[in-house]
């Protein structure tokens, strides 16, 4: 099955114009970046969950913030909780009589946490878009080659000044190939979108709740 596709895939494109041609090099430049992004994000998020596991388990376990930063630095490869630890930290550091040390405690980690978070999730979330854009045009982009195909074979036909059945069944049939190509490439995209948005969102919702609780904890002991 799959080697009639690629065959018929192949007639298509040698038969093909530059319009034909380059909606097939559209698909397969989408469909190759979005495998890309699919292997690439999948491994990724699954060391990040095992990460953020292991070093949130580290860092309740640690005597101080030093013995804790320590252990994040061994534990979390990916920097998914220990930029936040950092972030926390660098409060020592703010210059005082400046915008970046006033208000309380609590406020100025909220702030700094939020900002650590935020760059944190972006990592995370990196790669969805391009799955989304792709889920989403790459169906047209299919059809269009479709449709290009059926007007360049039916303006063959006229151009002949004869019809006969067989001469519109071939070329429409190849046409139709750019319709299939279109969803072979969306499917993966979108499913990959749903899949790895969930995995994405279960550890935005575990580091939100740990960067809740380090300000807690924080903010407590500074008071």
């Amino acid at each position: 099955m799959d080697g009639a596709l690629g065959q018929s895939l192949l007639q298509t494109l040698a038969q093909a114009d530059a319009l034909g041609r380059a909606v097939a090099l559209l698909l397969l430049a989408m469909s190759v970046a979005s495998w890309v992004v699919i292997l690439w994000k999948g491994w990724m998020l699954r060391r990040a969950g095992s990460d953020l596991h292991l070093s949130t388990a580290a860092f309740w376990q640690s005597a101080d913030l030093d013995d804790a930063e320590r252990r994040l630095r061994a534990f979390d490869p990916q920097q998914i909780a220990l930029p936040l630890l950092q972030a926390a930290r660098s409060l020592d550091n703010a210059a005082p009589h400046t915008l970046a040390a006033a208000g309380d405690r609590a406020q100025q980690l909220t702030r700094v946490l939020r900002d650590a978070l935020h760059r944190v999730l972006h990592r995370l979330q990196y790669g969805q878009v391009l799955l989304a854009t792709v889920g989403a045009t790459a169906p047209f982009v299919g059809l269009l080659g479709t449709v290009w195909g059926i007007y360049h074979a039916l303006t063959g036909i006229g151009l002949d000044g004869a019809f006969r059945i067989e001469q519109v069944a071939g070329p429409v049939g190849e046409a139709l190939i750019m319709t299939a190509a279109g969803l072979a490439v969306a499917i993966p995209a979108v499913l990959a979108y749903n899949v790895l948005g969930r995995q994405a969102a279960r550890l935005e919702a575990d580091l939100e709740g740990f960067a809740r609780d380090l300000r807690e904890l924080l903010a407590h002991k500074a008071s």
